[in-house]
């Protein structure tokens, strides 16, 4: 059976992983799939995804 994988995703879902991501709260597959998305380096560090919001490693 292969792996299921979304067709679409709305705003509000997208805004809400990116928000997690950030923060290092998505379960392993959610992550892989946000990098894979957005082509991010996972041996990078995090930076802001989301216009206007601080980065939240800042003290």
């Amino acid at each position: 059976m292969r792996a299921r994988s979304p067709h679409w995703v709305n705003s509000t879902v997208l805004v809400e992983a990116l928000q997690r991501y950030e923060q290092n709260l998505l379960p392993r597959s959610m992550r892989l799939w946000v990098e894979a998305m957005l082509d991010i380096d996972p041996d990078d560090p995090v930076q802001p995804l989301l216009p206007g919001q601080p980065h939240s490693s800042q003290s």
